[in-house]
């Protein structure tokens, strides 16, 4: 293959490292929100320009060539020097960066901000957010990216390059049918739900794996026939008699307004819940008022949603 003369952009060095990362044409069209055909596009017109293979391309999958394992790191390097470059331009030309990119889960954004942010724009009078929602492995490949500058995220985060504040841990509630079995109960026992059908989200969600998990160690079915797009829909779900759920407890809070409709209960002796963190890159220049913020974010959950969620110490 022989080297063009064309300059390799910075739009395919992202699409060159998210491809490499995702190993998948599709996957990686996704997380970058462009088309197949347009990825695979630039990357033939990348590999043109270097004058080498980047991928091998089998029918059983996409494989990084020994080339593309050698140039990923420096290709990842352009990125993060990229992204440090913008970060330290807006900081000089605004004085102090106030706009900040804030990316949350869809299943928590909705039922935490409206606490959070009103009592954050009067604390910080200049702080606005600009805030998207997204699934949890999205937004942290949208923070590696520059997407993002901070993101609320349920887990932990092992990569050096991020550092992660612990915020709150949130319970998942049990939910069943108002004519069931179950229906009255404050605690039920593990075993009383050996061999329910339990509907959940779809796999892109976090507490989706978490309450598989659980199902398979007390021996209860995660349909896999009727996953819920949004909580609603699971709520909904449940309501018509499908099956049972866990739902997390901020949605419970902020969403049951007929609870008639629904009979809320926790598993005894086996919590189930979800951590959230506040995570950003260690090379940002707001990391320092990122702490600020973790510790001031912590002080309005434990005044407002104390009673809801164990707010991190």
């Amino acid at each position: 293959m022989v080297a063009s003369t064309k300059s390799v952009t910075y739009t395919q060095f992202r699409y060159f490292v998210a491809l490499a990362r995702e190993l998948s044409y599709r996957r990686a069209a996704q997380v970058l929100g462009i088309s197949q055909p347009t990825l695979t596009s630039q990357i033939n017109v990348l590999e043109k320009s270097l004058g080498i293979a980047l991928f091998e391309r089998s029918r059983s999958g996409t494989l990084l060539s020994p080339e593309g394992r050698s140039l990923l790191p420096h290709a990842e390097d352009v990125l993060q020097a990229s992204i440090r470059f913008e970060e330290k331009a807006r900081d000089i030309a605004g004085g102090n960066q106030t706009t900040y990119r804030l990316g949350v889960p869809p299943t928590l954004g909705p039922y935490l901000l409206p606490y959070i942010l009103p009592q954050l724009h009067k604390r910080y009078a200049k702080l606005r957010f600009y805030v998207r929602e997204a699934a949890p492995t999205q937004l942290v490949q949208g923070l590696f990216d520059g997407h993002f500058d901070i993101i609320i995220s349920p887990g932990s985060q092992d990569s050096s390059q991020l550092v992660a504040s612990k915020l709150f841990v949130e319970p998942l509630k049990f939910v069943v049918p108002s004519d069931h079995a179950l229906s009255g109960l404050r605690y039920i026992e593990p075993e009383q739900i050996h061999g329910e059908t339990v509907l959940t989200l779809e796999e892109a969600h976090h507490f989706h794996h978490q309450v598989h998990e659980l199902c398979l160690k007390i021996g209860a079915q995660v349909t896999r026939d009727y996953e819920g797009t949004s909580l609603d829909t699971l709520r909904q779900m449940v309501v018509m008699g499908m099956g049972v759920a866990f739902l997390p407890g901020l949605y419970v809070h902020s969403e049951l307004h007929q609870p008639d409709e629904l009979h809320v209960c926790e598993l005894k002796d086996t919590p189930i819940e979800r951590q959230h963190s506040l995570v950003w890159r260690n090379t940002a220049p707001g990391r320092v008022f990122f702490r600020e913020l973790g510790n001031e974010i912590r002080r309005i959950l434990s005044d407002t949603l104390g009673h809801a969620v164990k707010v991190d110490s």
